[in-house]
């Protein structure tokens, strides 16, 4: 597990911000979870015998003996929440936010806790909406700057045809058996589809030529699924059909999709999703198609600095005060500014010091304009603003003005009735 420390959290803002805003201009509304829940919901809805459940869960016992889980995933808890609450009567377009926790090996884009970001849909069980999913992470790529992702698709088909195809998967892989790695013998009769996910160089020569489950859709399937596609290529939204791509989770059904990245290593997978048709009702609810993706922030942070996103600075201003008067009414100025300016990312000097060493504190903040307040410019009713990131020379400005300026760092908007306001002294203790 590992600390977000605060030159990182901008990249974090970005992200959870774009992705806000895209979710909700599709009309997506928030629901927020527990973190710890009873570990009997993942293992009915992950599956016993996956790896999340055998090996990687946080698991303990709680004073009553009840055996609780930290989430490993979120569409369990989001189901679970929907039954709960009575949810399901219409159709709901959900996002959340939040850690995740599992146990397995550190390494880059890939932490024991992590975050994600995940939407699930339920009671709608077209393809116009495994579309709408698919269209909304493209929308998100775009307004991030992400470049070189590729989406992969795939049909997992339903439960019958499943079924089907992974008898005469097992029949075909059990036929290869001493060409297969340890762990593919292990999950041959437990979990055979995860066979298909495997990087053992001998083991992917063999499922190269395993029968594919798409050869086994039956009509109703196999024209929802072109219905996905057809709308992608409607959409210019390019992807690439993977019949290999499996989710590892067992609730999966019909459309499946991934979109990697090469830049990234090992861990290329951004965001992965599909439809689990079944899982409200394994749940206990009553039976409600459901659709939904997950994204990994970790990977989008480092993906953006890849992009070369510059993080906005901290703070737009740094105010510096020289002299006894001054130091006194800097708290009071910096309040009537922010009561101007709701955006304005203003940081006050305190502790004292020279001019010098003030300057120097202002530099080291970040922000891009140092505003000097002295005995001078208090007398004068005006405010010093030196830029700290540009050979420019020092501006004067009385407070209306200075008001102005700083509203184009903000992107705040000056009504008529405020502007009125903003004449008068730069001194004054009384909050506005």
């Amino acid at each position: 597990m590992h600390d977000i420390l605060p030159e990182a959290v901008a990249s974090w803002h970005r992200i959870e911000d774009v992705s806000r805003q895209v979710l909700t201009s599709y009309g997506y509304a928030e629901i927020r979870t527990p973190i710890l829940e009873v570990t009997d919901l993942f293992k009915r809805s992950i599956g016993e015998v996956t790896d999340i459940v055998e090996k990687e869960m946080y698991s303990f016992e709680d004073r009553n003996g009840d055996s609780l889980s930290l989430r490993p995933e979120g569409t369990a808890s989001c189901v679970r929440a929907a039954i709960e609450h009575g949810l399901l009567v219409q159709p709901q377009r959900l996002w959340y936010r939040g850690p995740m926790f599992r146990h397995e090996r550190p390494q880059r884009g890939r932490y024991r806790q992590f975050n994600q970001i995940g939407v699930e849909v339920f009671g709608l069980p077209g393809p116009d909406i495994d579309l709408e999913i698919i269209l909304i992470t493209a929308r998100l790529w775009r307004r991030l700057g992400f470049a070189g992702l590729r989406l992969e698709l795939n049909s997992l088909g339903d439960p019958d045809e499943r079924q089907a195809y992974r008898n005469e998967l097992v029949a075909y892989l059990s036929s290869h058996g001493d060409r297969l790695d340890a762990e593919s013998i292990r999950r041959l009769h437990t979990n055979p589809l995860r066979v298909l996910d495997s990087k053992h160089p001998e083991t992917q020569k063999v499922i190269a030529d395993a029968p594919t489950l798409m050869d086994h859709l039956g009509e109703s399937t196999r024209s929802h699924f072109q219905s996905v596609c057809s709308g992608l290529d409607q959409a210019g939204v390019p992807y690439r059909l993977n019949p290999r791509l499996v989710r590892g989770l067992d609730y999966y059904n019909r459309t499946v999709f991934e979109w990697i990245t090469d830049d990234l290593g090992a861990q290329g997978t951004v965001c992965a999703g599909g439809r689990y048709d079944g899982l409200v009702e394994q749940l206990g609810g009553r039976p409600t198609p459901a659709v939904g993706f997950a994204m990994g922030l970790e990977r989008m942070v480092e993906l953006l600095a890849l992009a070369g996103h510059a993080s906005d600075a901290p703070v737009h201003a740094y105010l510096v005060a020289v002299g006894e008067q001054a130091q006194a009414e800097a708290p009071f100025l910096a309040e009537r500014l922010r009561d101007a300016l709701p955006r304005l990312r203003l940081m006050t000097h305190c502790g004292g010091g020279s001019f010098k060493s003030q300057f120097k504190r202002a530099d080291r903040s970040g922000a891009s304009y140092a505003l000097v307040l002295g005995e001078a410019e208090l007398e004068r009713g005006i405010v010093g603003i030196k830029p700290l990131r540009e050979q420019t020379g020092q501006q004067e400005l009385d407070f209306g003005d200075l008001v102005s300026f700083l509203a184009g760092l903000t992107k705040d908007t000056l009504d008529r009735g405020a502007s009125a306001q903003l004449s008068g002294s730069i001194s004054t203790r009384r909050l506005q």
